[in-house]
């Protein structure tokens, strides 16, 4: 009975050379997997600026349409866009001079490329192509990240 129940030393376990090519195929799959996960993570961060740069356009068109229909007082010059992003934080004056008030946006977006609020920002008066912001109002914004996506475009021409 003794003799059925023992395992042979042989078959005991894996063999040195089984160990070697059972790790180097982990390896090579292992290998194989980290690009697909690091491109993964770009498109996401992509993925949120898209998201962000549509929330902060939206919220200016809002503001501007709100001032073109005289609901709330703008700036001269200004052709009703926000002096600058923290006025859509902030809120402004509703409906002509009634205490309600109106906020644009909850915060100010983190730009996911940059981790931080600051956004390069473009007005009316700007030229299409400058990198600097005129001051008078806000018009457009774009990330300040000099890095290129993964279609091959700029993040700061989005």
């Amino acid at each position: 009975m003794t003799s059925r129940t023992r395992v042979s030393s042989k078959q005991s376990g894996m063999t040195l050379l089984e160990l070697i090519i059972a790790s180097s195929i982990l390896l090579i799959l292992s290998t194989a997997a980290l690009p697909v996960f690091k491109f993964t993570v770009i498109r996401a961060k992509e993925n949120e600026l898209r998201r962000e740069l549509r929330e902060i356009r939206k919220a200016i068109d809002q503001y501007k349409d709100a001032g073109d229909l005289s609901l709330i007082r703008t700036q001269v010059g200004s052709e009703n866009y926000p002096p600058d992003l923290e006025t859509l934080v902030k809120g402004v004056d509703y409906g002509g001079g009634s205490l309600q008030k109106v906020r644009f946006l909850r915060r100010i977006p983190i730009d996911p490329m940059t981790g931080h609020t600051d956004w390069s920002l473009r007005a009316v008066q700007d030229d299409p192509d400058t990198t600097s912001w005129g001051g008078n109002d806000v018009f457009d914004v774009r990330s300040n990240s000099t890095a290129t996506a993964l279609d091959g475009t700029k993040y700061a021409d989005w």
